[in-house]
């Protein structure tokens, strides 16, 4: 997979650690040896998963000649952040369109977290209410900046295309280097998945390279059988992008479980809290309440009810997004000075 042959920015810290976690894995009752991806660390804004993905996204957008960036997310999307982190990087301008997915009106979560971000680096923002057609605004607004002579380039939500889902294919190269330089033979791969292109490129680079390593996506918006079929369908145009025979990955390699979504996107569970205060508490990592919170609140969960063999190396991907930590300042119920 010669990833090369497309446009490429250089964004992120390269590779990102891959670290034991033996302390919760004690505390877990050492069933499992638990590993961490610290895509956390990719160091643009804070960090993050979709940072991969904004390397290829804004190295076309850069091939095209674009000088103005439009994407999309809910109200503390780590997703945003990044794009108008890389978008201040490299000199663009850029809008983005967050949309109301919980309905909260707390000053925390509206102004602060990834929202006060995206307005350090110099975004534009502006809300839509929930269940707006996103896409549908982000050309409308395209429409409007080109008239006025501006050369918009649109990302989708999440980054999730074929173009950024190659940042995770390359992902998949990464971590099977390093596992290989220290003789990890890593049994399962575990992540929260939402837009899909995380999902949809590490599934796609670990079956193209044989890997043999299954990957486990825990939801954190839509339900079981729509988030497979979303990241199935992303990851057969991505090989179909990459010139990749359509048999190179198969459905059954798809597995999301979306028992851990709780009440809705966004929306804190019990826990998705037990789950962030562990990993502070025994591993010093801060993950975030949407995300990473979810899926490591499911990789708790799926240990403690015996899922995984006796004895397996599983590494959890941390798709970064602590920002947005300081969005939900009273979910945690801290005690404060005493």
């Amino acid at each position: 997979m010669h990833l090369s042959r497309f446009p490429r920015v250089s964004l992120a810290h390269l590779p990102t650690p891959l670290e034991p976690m033996p302390r919760l894995s004690a505390a877990l009752g050492d069933k499992v040896n638990l590993w961490i991806k610290r895509d956390d660390c990719t160091g643009l804004s804070t960090g993050g998963n979709k940072t991969r993905k904004l390397e290829f996204l804004m190295g076309e957008a850069l091939q095209l000649g674009a000088d103005t960036i439009i994407t999309q997310g809910a109200t503390q999307s780590n997703h945003a952040r990044q794009t108008t982190a890389a978008a201040a990087k490299l000199g663009l301008e850029c809008h983005v369109l967050l949309e109301d997915r919980t309905g909260s009106e707390d000053t925390a979560y509206v102004y602060n977290g990834n929202v006060l971000l995206d307005q350090l680096h110099g975004s534009t923002i502006s809300k839509r209410p929930g269940d707006t057609d996103m896409n549908a605004a982000m050309e409308a607004l395209a429409a409007q900046l080109r008239a006025a002579g501006k050369k918009p380039y649109i990302i989708p939500g999440g980054g999730s295309n074929p173009v950024g889902a190659l940042g995770y294919v390359n992902c998949a190269v990464e971590l099977l280097t390093q596992a290989n330089d220290r003789q990890l033979k890593i049994d399962h791969v575990v992540h929260a998945t939402g837009s899909a292109g995380t999902q949809a490129g590490l599934v796609l680079g670990l079956e193209a390279l044989n890997s043999g390593i299954p990957v486990y996506g825990v939801g954190v918006r839509a339900p079981k059988q729509k988030q497979e079929e979303a990241v199935f369908a992303l990851a057969e145009r991505t090989a179909d992008y990459m010139g990749l025979k359509p048999s190179v990955i198969a459905r059954e390699a798809v597995v999301a479980n979306s028992d851990y979504v709780g009440p809705g996107y966004g929306l804190p569970t019990e826990s998705m809290k037990e789950a962030v205060t562990m990993l502070a508490r025994h591993e010093a990592i801060l993950l975030d309440p949407v995300y990473s919170g979810k899926g490591m609140a499911g990789l708790i969960d799926l240990v403690r009810n015996d899922h995984f063999e006796r004895g397996a190396n599983i590494v959890f991907l941390h798709t970064g997004g602590s920002v947005a930590l300081f969005g939900y300042p009273e979910v945690f119920d801290l005690p404060g000075y005493i």
